[in-house]
């Protein structure tokens, strides 16, 4: 199934996107795709319950607003260095063990809203990412089993803002929370869509231009370590994203760097998991926010 997430900021509604192309309203269902639907058997009730209602449920028009596919999670964890690529062209030694922060969930936004360059952010980057969203409680995961705690996939954009991960304390959470700085979706592939998750390609642009191009397969830690490894440290909720790095190609990298200015456009995608669109706006011209 792919799941989707529908309506105004703050007030999405539960959908599900048919193998036809159709988008379905499903709020009869009665439940958005949280913590509690994944750990009560949530992918199997509603994938029974649509054999029945699917016939019932409202069609979207294509014109609403897509919201991140799952709803505030516990938490976003992101893996950093963790394609081989990306390694190099930031200098780093490829770690021996997965490097782990953060992100605050108030960064979680839609796949095609704006991203808000914070006030005095002059190195905002971005970064295309495979997302795992789990879907059992897990903890001391063997990686032999780890498949099992996985229910399902997301395209999400790391963004980042490199001066105050790097240069202000050496705090990358500070550097990744901004708001708009976790756009998720637009849809959750759950695990059956996807026959390897370690076999995608994934890609960026701004303004047109490839800047990032590669495959999961570049992956220093695959997604049965990360679950693993991440499980021997804390436990992970069902809804728990789990964000496992970016390849080769985000603005720091570049010769000389390159960072997003007000108006740039950014796209990107992964094979089966959809596609994103952003426009860079500057954090003044956002009425929605409380100066």
């Amino acid at each position: 199934m792919r799941l989707i997430r529908f309506g105004e900021l703050g007030r999405e509604r539960p959908g599900v996107l048919l193998p036809d192309g159709r988008s379905i309203d499903v709020s009869a269902f009665g439940e958005d795709w949280g913590e509690q639907f994944f750990a009560s058997d949530g992918l199997g009730r509603l994938e029974r319950w649509l054999v029945e209602n699917v016939s019932g449920c409202p069609t979207m028009d294509g014109g609403e607003r897509l919201g991140s596919c799952v709803a505030r999670p516990s938490k976003i964890i992101c893996i950093g260095l963790n394609y081989a690529g990306h390694a190099r062209e930031t200098g780093a030694t490829p770690p021996t063990e997965p490097v782990v922060f953060f992100k605050s969930t108030t960064a979680l936004c839609g796949p095609n809203d704006d991203v808000v360059i914070p006030r005095g952010s002059a190195k905002t980057d971005w970064e295309v990412e495979l997302a795992v969203v789990i879907g059992r409680h897990a903890t001391y995961v063997p990686e032999a089993r780890a498949m099992e705690y996985v229910a399902g996939y997301a395209l999400h954009n790391d963004y980042s803002e490199r001066d105050w991960q790097l240069e202000r304390g050496g705090q990358w959470v500070k550097g990744k929370s901004f708001d708009t700085f976790a756009p998720i979706g637009p849809f959750l592939a759950t695990h059956d869509e996807i026959s390897d998750p370690h076999a995608l390609r994934l890609w960026l642009t701004v303004n047109g231009e490839q800047l990032q191009d590669s495959n999961t397969s570049d992956l220093i830690f695959g997604i049965p370590v990360i679950v693993s490894y991440l499980s021997q440290f804390l436990t992970l909720l069902p809804g728990d994203v789990i964000s496992t790095g970016t390849p080769a190609g985000v603005g720091l990298g570049l010769q000389p760097p390159r960072y997003l200015q007000p108006g740039d456009v950014v796209e990107l995608g992964i094979d089966g998991l959809g596609t994103q669109r952003q426009r860079a706006v500057a954090y003044e011209s956002v009425d929605t926010h409380e100066a």
